[in-house]
């Protein structure tokens, strides 16, 4: 050990410093997604320093500084903790990048980007189809020329706070809010800190008829609460040009999100899980019922509720008084023994019976 008398005092590098450094560089490799090949080498180079019992090989420089002593204990750490390996479905997505030519990854660098690994893994057959490269560089013709909404980096942050298998329940809407700073990916959802729309107001409305502690803000119009308790969001177009009604629907997306429902109903059916749809609307209807084929009532593990469109201009005529949210937590807690949605939105509020409910079944 350095003698201090002759050379001053020295920050020593502890055990806690090295980890951390070292942790940290780890996780760098491990989340990054890359192109092509060097996606490949990275991953290659991470496992590089896996031993063949799963424990992660300890460099000599790495422990430099320190005492022969510590230098043991560091690298017993190291060798003790599991090796940060990548997972199958970033094994798949780097492995489909590395398969494209540049002008098909510039159409899907969104998709590549921003599409959480689960959700990727199930849709990439989708990714090659005419239709939707076609639908892509309209997309892309469309933001050189126009804003569009939302913005690129949330098209699909729906597929981010509600991966694949933690879906319970489906809420379909239609168009992105075309409006300024509204549309995130969500569907009936706004950006904080933009006040809920009108439909909104009534969701807000019905929910505090089946939830008398459900605190009703109007300041407050981001659901994505509700997405990370594992309600998806989906709108069936996920792009509009801003200020422009239904400007990108009929042009692929929703052959697209209509793929996104049908594979969800092919899963929930052969592995048993539960599922809900609330469908509000003739459109929402429409497209669920096509593909369950009208026999809805054979599938144990699903349940779909409908009414009319919680609109202005429609929600007088039946979605007021349809206590689908309460209904939905009955069915999750009586008929599937799971816990039920908390529909709070505004953050400190929670609903006492649901988290009374849930508690037991912790």
């Amino acid at each position: 050990m350095t003698n201090t008398a002759t050379t001053g005092k020295r920050k020593q590098t502890t055990i806690t410093d090295f980890f951390n450094k070292s942790t940290l560089k780890k996780a760098k490799v491990s989340n990054e997604i890359t192109g092509g090949k060097s996606a490949v080498k990275n991953i290659e180079e991470q496992n590089d320093n896996v031993l063949p019992n799963g424990e992660t090989a300890i460099k000599e420089d790495e422990v430099k500084g320190e005492t022969s002593a510590t230098a043991t204990i560091a690298k017993e750490k190291v060798q003790t903790e599991p090796a940060l390996k990548p997972t199958t479905e970033y094994l798949i997505k780097a492995h489909f990048r590395n398969t494209l030519d540049p002008g098909t990854s510039k159409l899907l660098s969104c998709e590549l980007d921003t599409i959480e690994d689960t959700w990727f893994r199930h849709l990439i057959e989708e990714f090659k189809k005419p239709y939707f490269l076609n639908l892509k560089q309209f997309i892309l013709n469309e933001q050189a020329k126009y804003e569009v909404f939302p913005p690129a980096k949330d098209i699909y942050s729906w597929t981010r706070l509600t991966p694949f298998d933690k879906v319970k329940v489906v809420i379909i809407g239609q168009d992105p809010y075309h409006n300024d700073n509204q549309a995130h990916g969500l569907a009936f959802s706004v950006k904080p800190p933009v006040p809920a729309p009108p439909s909104l107001r009534n969701i807000y409305k019905e929910l505090k008829q089946n939830y008398s502690d459900f605190e009703i803000n109007n300041k407050v119009g981001d659901l994505s609460p509700w997405a990370l308790q594992g309600v998806l969001l989906l709108n069936t177009a996920l792009t509009v040009r801003a200020h422009n009604a239904n400007s990108h629907s009929k042009r692929g997306w929703e052959e697209f999100t209509k793929r996104v429902i049908e594979i969800l109903i092919k899963d929930r059916e052969k592995e048993g899980k539960t599922l809900v749809f609330l469908l509000w609307g003739n459109n929402a209807i429409k497209l669920v019922t096509s593909i369950l084929k009208s026999d809805e009532q054979k599938y144990k593990n699903i349940l779909v509720l409908k009414s009319v469109h919680p609109s202005p201009l429609s929600a007088s005529r039946g979605f007021f008084g349809n206590n689908h949210f309460k209904k939905i937590n009955e069915w999750l807690a009586n008929e599937r023994n799971e816990k039920m949605i908390d529909w709070s939105v505004v953050p400190g509020n929670t609903l006492k019976e649901i988290a009374a409910s849930n508690e037991n079944l912790n």
